[in-house]
């Protein structure tokens, strides 16, 4: 996991400087050296230890920068600028936004996970323009249903404003669901489940429902990050953090072409 010239250009700018500057001791060590071993972890979900030397920094370093970007609250601030630059780049495409979960299995001793059929783990809710660009994300435990998340996931955006529809599939028919998104000035558009009385769709705007496999590419996306596809932190907020990393990369390869 190697930055490029030109994602380093647009991401290290937006990186803040240390809380604090002292002369004693070593030097701080690089911040792009420190987050390729970061993304190595990510890529590869292998442990700290594992982190192969020279080729990368030591284990604590990397893990402890890690630590201090996520507490500062780092990653989500960069997904924010990121989202401001391709905005003015004109990359986004806002006239329509889809919405979906996937599930990442936890391993024992991991905070706020639920169970399932598939098994203990943790949700991930993401939403992304017409084009598939992540526009938020959002974790949290992997047994309340997606519809009870949709909130939450909105107001974790990276700083876009509500959509005018969003589109998921049978799992967000809900009528009160509809009628606080439609407060809110958002239509929500899915298929009415099966047993439905009263139909709420016809068959116009359905018609948006056909492309939401784009926010299924952008899931398999971030499920190709192997500390995303099975959580190992305990720490629900380091898993959050791997997971917005991801998103990171995305934006970054979107703005460098």
């Amino acid at each position: 996991m190697r930055l490029t010239d030109e994602q380093w250009a647009i991401l290290a700018p937006l990186l803040p400087p240390p809380e604090k500057q002292t002369r004693r001791g070593r030097p701080r060590r690089a911040d792009k050296e420190l987050l390729e071993g970061i993304l190595w972890v990510l890529r590869t979900g292998a442990q700290w230890e594992r982190l192969p030397r020279p080729d990368y920094p030591p284990k604590s370093t990397c893990f402890e920068r890690f630590q201090e970007w996520n507490e500062r609250g780092v990653f989500p601030n960069v997904l924010g600028q990121l989202y401001e630059l391709l905005e003015e780049q004109e990359l986004l495409d806002l006239r329509e936004a889809f919405i979906d979960g996937t599930f990442s299995a936890a391993k024992k001793g991991a905070r706020r996970f639920g169970p399932t059929k598939k098994g203990k783990g943790t949700k991930i809710m993401l939403m992304v323009d017409a084009s598939g660009t992540p526009l938020a994300v959002h974790t949290d435990s992997a047994s309340p249903g997606e519809v009870t998340l949709v909130h939450a996931t909105l107001d974790a955006s990276f700083g876009m404003d509500f959509p005018r529809r969003l589109i998921g599939d049978k799992a967000y028919d809900s009528d009160p669901l509809d009628a606080e998104l439609a407060a809110l000035g958002v239509e929500m558009i899915a298929p009415n489940r099966k047993n439905r009385k009263q139909k709420t769709q016809d068959g116009r705007p359905l018609r948006r429902y056909k492309r939401r496999w784009k926010v299924e590419r952008t899931i398999a996306w971030l499920q190709s990050f192997r500390r995303v596809r099975t959580r190992d932190e305990r720490k629900a907020q380091n898993f959050l953090g791997f997971v917005q990393l991801a998103c990171i990369l995305i934006l970054l390869r979107q703005i460098s072409g």
